[in-house]
């Protein structure tokens, strides 16, 4: 059983959750989160821990933000947005047990002091950004990282903000230039 609390945005999505793994699980409704559910997210929070697991589209990231800026020590957990894609949808309920448990073991938690090892000069020479294949790159890197998906501005971010070191950094660079060199 995992110790926190999964935050996840539908009733599907705690389906596929407990296909992969025992969890307790909070739903969000999507980005109409009241106050009861605000409620019973804040106290899952201060008593176990949550872990934020939206879909990895633009309004999982954004129900992801808003969760970040209220419980700032959330962990989060990111699934690659091609392993959560079928027939045309995308999100946790389309993903497979093994996807949702690669998500959960590479979580992450935003850093209270975030460090600056990487900037866009980082992106840029290893053609995360500013490429025609970038967006592509930034996938891989972002999956193998466990942060997701996200635009370069996004990316840098986590990347600072999630403690992502030089070292895993490079190592999936390794790993993306064995799959898809140059």
């Amino acid at each position: 059983m995992i110790k926190e609390v999964l935050v996840v945005e539908g009733k599907m999505d705690v389906v596929a959750v407990r296909k992969a793994v025992e969890a307790d699980c909070i739903i969000t409704g999507g980005f109409t989160l009241n106050r009861r559910t605000l409620d019973d997210i804040r106290k899952a929070y201060e008593r176990r821990g949550i872990i934020v697991l939206t879909d990895p589209d633009s309004a999982g990231e954004n129900i992801r933000n808003y969760l970040t800026r209220l419980f700032p020590a959330a962990k989060h957990a990111f699934i690659p947005r091609e392993e959560a894609e079928a027939e045309g949808d995308v999100g946790v309920e389309q993903a497979s047990p093994e996807a949702i448990r690669r998500a959960l073991a590479k979580v992450r938690t935003a850093q209270f002091q975030p460090r600056e090892e990487f900037t866009a000069a980082d992106l840029a020479s290893h053609r995360l950004s500013g490429a025609a294949d970038a967006a592509g790159r930034r996938a891989r890197m972002g999956a193998a990282l466990g942060v997701g998906y996200a635009n370069a501005k996004t990316f840098l971010r986590r990347l600072n903000h999630y403690g992502v070191t030089r070292e895993e950094f490079d190592g999936a660079l390794r790993t993306l230039e064995e799959v898809a060199p140059c």
